[in-house]
């Protein structure tokens, strides 16, 4: 029996079996301290939670609003590089179609004085020919009535009479010539 005492007593003290007493009154602390937990801590960190939650979130909502609107943003810049590439282009295609309009108004020009200094020219030529034609008839008829009169041993002074014999002799001389041309 002294060894079912033992055993009995044994049982007990058994480390891994509490005494009942100290089991409910262990119990009853832990019921006590996880009451205060629940009702004192547990608020305040569901409300830390809650608000690290929301600032999460509303940075989420942030960084998309903020990347529609970098996104937006970018779009138009786009838009509006095209829209300067294609002024730069309708700009560029301005100043050729002028350069060559201007190209060809100088053209135009440059031809235009070219006649004018050519038909100047000629007329000049021209004139210049009238005056010399003139001149030389003047002189071809004075040396030829001076030769006349030196051959005829007397002079030929009439005026009128020179003047025709020399325009007949000398409008023989000019049709011969275009004849021969």
């Amino acid at each position: 029996m002294s060894a079912l005492l033992h055993i009995a007593a044994e049982e007990a003290q058994n480390p891994l079996v509490p005494p009942i007493p100290e089991l409910v009154i262990g119990l009853l602390a832990f019921v006590i301290v996880f009451g205060f937990l629940a009702k004192k801590l547990l608020p305040n960190i569901n409300k830390v939670l809650e608000q690290r939650r929301e600032a999460i979130e509303g940075g989420i909502e942030k960084a998309e609003a903020a990347q529609t609107e970098a996104q937006s943003v970018l779009e138009q810049y786009k838009a509006q590089l095209a829209e300067a590439r294609h002024e730069a282009a309708r700009l560029r295609q301005e100043a050729q179609e002028q350069g060559a309009t201007l190209i060809a108004e100088m053209r135009a020009e440059g031809q235009r004085q070219r006649e004018e200094i050519i038909a100047a020219g000629h007329s000049q030529i021209e004139a210049d020919r009238k005056v010399a034609a003139s001149v030389l008839r003047q002189d071809v008829g004075k040396l030829a009535t001076d030769l006349a009169g030196k051959l005829v041993g007397e002079s030929l002074e009439d005026h009128a009479r020179q003047s025709r014999v020399i325009d007949r002799f000398l409008d023989d001389l000019d049709q011969k010539a275009e004849a021969a041309r």
